[in-house]
């Protein structure tokens, strides 16, 4: 059994303050792709919910993870960051065997 990711509070009033702002609901997609510099990397972005995802959900918003990327995401921890080089949605993956710099890229 998979364990699904987490989002927190943070997380889910950021994407709120991004829905209020657009003046519409979208929710927030995570998914993981083959690519980056360490051969994974996350896709994030706003989306409608599919059929077939995962849909988590808090404060009023939607967090949406397909079924092809959830066991990449398994038991991760979706934060919002606001840090001195910028404010972005990050992912604490603990099926990482190691991340690069850039913070969207991993390997398993």
């Amino acid at each position: 059994m998979t364990v699904p990711p987490k989002v927190t509070d943070r997380a889910y009033a950021r994407l709120a303050e991004i829905n209020e702002a657009a003046g519409e609901a979208k929710a927030l997609r995570i998914a993981v792709e083959g690519g980056g510099c360490s051969g994974f990397q996350y896709e994030i972005k706003l989306d409608d919910p599919a059929a077939d995802d995962l849909v988590l959900e808090g404060g009023g918003q939607k967090v949406v993870v397909d079924a092809v990327s959830l066991p990449f995401l398994a038991d991760a921890v979706i934060d919002f960051t606001e840090e001195l080089i910028g404010a972005r949605f990050t992912i604490q993956n603990p099926n990482a065997s190691s991340s690069c710099g850039c913070g969207t890229s991993f390997s398993m």
